[in-house]
C-alpha cells in the first residue's frame, strides 16, 4: 500500500499576522479574559497578535516539545503551568493531531482554547480556530 504524499500548506508571515488577527476579533466578543498562555514555540507569534489586538499585558507560556526535527515525537511538557485556566486564552498557531492540546487542556481545563489553523484529526481539541487545512 503506497503512503500518502507529504502536503504542504505554506503561509507566509503577512498571511499569519492577518489571521491571527482575525482570531482576534472572533475572541474579542468572548472575553474579558484574564491573560494569554502561549504554546511554545509555535504560539508565541500569534499569541503576541492577538495579546496586541486585545490590549492583553498578562502572558505566560507553557513549554510543550512535540516533534523533533520535523517528525511528531512523544508529547513531553517542558514548562507547566498551575491552576486550572479559568479566564485564560491559549494560544497555538497549529492543531495538528491533537495530542499537545489534549495534554494542555488536562492541565489547564477550564481554559479556552484557540489556534490559527486546525488539521482535521485535532480541530475537536480547540475551541476556536481561524482556518481549517
Amino acid at each position: 500500500m503506497a503512503s500518502e504524499p507529504q502536503r504542504f500548506f505554506p503561509v507566509s508571515w503577512e498571511e499569519l499576522h492577518r489571521d491571527a488577527r482575525a482570531l482576534a476579533w472572533r475572541l474579542a466578543a468572548l472575553g474579558p479574559w484574564k491573560g494569554i498562555v502561549a504554546i511554545a514555540r509555535g504560539g508565541l507569534v500569534p499569541a503576541h497578535i492577538v495579546a496586541r489586538e486585545l490590549d492583553i499585558r498578562m502572558i505566560d507560556t507553557v513549554c510543550v516539545a512535540s516533534y523533533e526535527d520535523t517528525v511528531q515525537a512523544e508529547v513531553r511538557i517542558l514548562k507547566g503551568l498551575s491552576g486550572d485556566g479559568e479566564g485564560w486564552l491559549v494560544i497555538d498557531d497549529l492543531v495538528d493531531t491533537g495530542r499537545t492540546g489534549r495534554l494542555v487542556r488536562a492541565m489547564l481545563p477550564k481554559a479556552h482554547f484557540a489556534t490559527v489553523y486546525a488539521k482535521p484529526e485535532g480541530r475537536p481539541v480547540v475551541d476556536t480556530f481561524i482556518t481549517e487545512v
